[in-house]
C-alpha cells in the first residue's frame, strides 16, 4: 500500500490567520473546495485555509512530504497527525483476502446516504462503482464511513473523488420532502433514490454486483419499491456497510460531501449559519429563522415531521 503524506490540520486563532493570508497569498492556486478559502502550493507541501465554520473557528491543513516542517513555522508543536496503514492488509480485503464477515467481490457498486438525522439540509444519496485496482487509492485517501471522518477532510478530498471515480448522487431538497412525505415514509423515499442512483451505475457498468448499507429488512426494501418500473435487483444488504465494502464507504463519503457543500450554500443563502442534526441547537436556530424569514419559507429548508417542530409555539 502506498505510504500516506505526512499532514497536520489545526485551528488558526485570528491574528495568525491574518499573517498565513498574508504570506501565502503569492503562492495562492484556486481553490479545490468551496470550504477552502485559500490554497497555496509549494514545493513539497500544499496549504488548505478553510472557511469558517458554524462554531466560528477555521482550520489550517499542510499535506506533503514537508508539510510538518511547513506547519512549524506557525504550530511549533506541529508533527504527523496523518494515519499511516500499519496492517500488512488494506482497509477493504481483496478476493484473495476476505474479511472475517463478508467477500468482496469486483467490480461492485455500493450506495449510501446522508443528512436523514438533520433537520436542515437535503437527504443525499450516492452509489458508487468500485473496481480492484482502486481499492488501493482508496485506502490511500483515508476512506472509510464518512460518520468516522472529519468533515474538513472530506471537504478536501471531495473534489478527488469526484473526478476520480464514477458515481451517480441524487439530492432531495427539503421543499420536495416535505410534499411527499405524507405518502412515503423516510425509509420509502431512501429506498427509491438508491434504487435510482444503482439504475444509473449498472447502465454503465451492468456486471457489477451490488452492495448496500441496509437501513431496512430487503423484503421490505423491495416492498417500497414495488410501484417502480425498474429496480435493481441481487443487492447484498448489510448494516454498518460502509466498514465492509469500499463502494460503500466511497459511496458514504461522496454523499456527505455533497451535503456539506449544500448546507454551505443554504447558509451563505440565508446569511445564518445552519446547524447540524436535530438537538437543542437546532431548537433554537428554528425560532431564530422564523423570526427574520417567517413559517413560509422555513419549509423550503427544513423536514417539518421532525419532533423539533412540536416544541415551536
Amino acid at each position: 500500500m502506498k505510504k500516506v503524506q505526512p499532514g497536520y490540520s489545526f485551528q488558526v486563532d485570528d491574528k495568525t490567520l491574518a499573517k498565513m493570508k498574508d504570506f501565502y497569498a503569492p503562492f495562492q492556486e484556486q481553490s479545490p473546495s468551496a470550504y477552502i478559502d485559500l490554497f497555496a502550493r509549494g514545493e513539497g507541501v500544499t496549504v488548505s485555509i478553510f472557511k469558517r465554520n458554524k462554531e466560528g473557528k477555521v482550520t489550517a491543513s499542510f499535506q506533503g512530504p514537508k508539510a510538518i516542517e511547513e506547519a512549524s513555522l506557525w504550530d511549533p508543536s506541529a508533527h504527523d497527525t496523518s494515519v499511516q496503514p500499519v496492517l500488512p492488509k488494506p482497509l477493504f480485503h481483496s478476493p484473495m483476502h476476505p474479511g472475517p464477515v463478508v467477500l468482496n467481490r469486483y467490480p461492485q457498486i455500493g450506495s449510501d446516504e446522508v443528512g436523514t438525522g438533520d433537520v436542515f439540509g437535503p437527504v443525499c444519496v450516492c452509489a458508487a462503482y468500485v473496481e480492484e485496482k482502486d481499492v488501493a487509492r482508496i485506502d490511500e485517501l483515508g476512506v472509510t464511513d464518512s460518520k468516522k471522518m472529519s468533515d474538513e477532510y472530506i471537504l478536501q478530498i471531495g473534489p478527488l473523488l469526484v473526478k476520480e471515480f464514477a458515481y451517480s448522487q441524487l439530492s432531495l431538497p427539503n421543499e420536495k420532502y416535505n410534499e411527499i412525505h405524507d405518502e412515503l415514509n423516510m425509509n420509502a423515499i431512501k429506498a427509491k433514490m438508491h434504487n435510482r442512483c444503482d439504475l444509473n451505475l449498472r447502465e454503465k457498468h451492468p456486471d457489477a454486483y451490488i452492495y448496500q448499507d441496509q437501513f431496512a429488512e430487503p423484503g421490505l426494501y423491495f416492498h417500497y419499491l414495488k410501484d417502480e418500473k425498474d429496480v435493481v435487483k441481487n443487492i447484498t444488504f448489510h448494516t454498518k456497510g460502509e466498514s465492509l465494502y469500499p463502494s460503500v464507504a466511497l459511496a458514504s463519503v461522496i454523499a456527505r460531501y455533497s451535503f456539506l457543500r449544500k448546507m454551505q450554500e443554504l447558509s451563505n443563502h440565508y446569511q445564518m449559519d445552519i446547524p447540524f442534526g436535530a438537538g437543542e441547537e437546532v431548537d433554537r436556530f428554528i425560532r431564530a429563522f422564523i423570526a427574520k424569514y417567517g413559517r413560509d419559507e422555513l419549509k423550503k429548508v427544513a423536514k417539518l415531521n421532525f419532533a423539533n417542530f412540536k416544541k415551536i409555539s
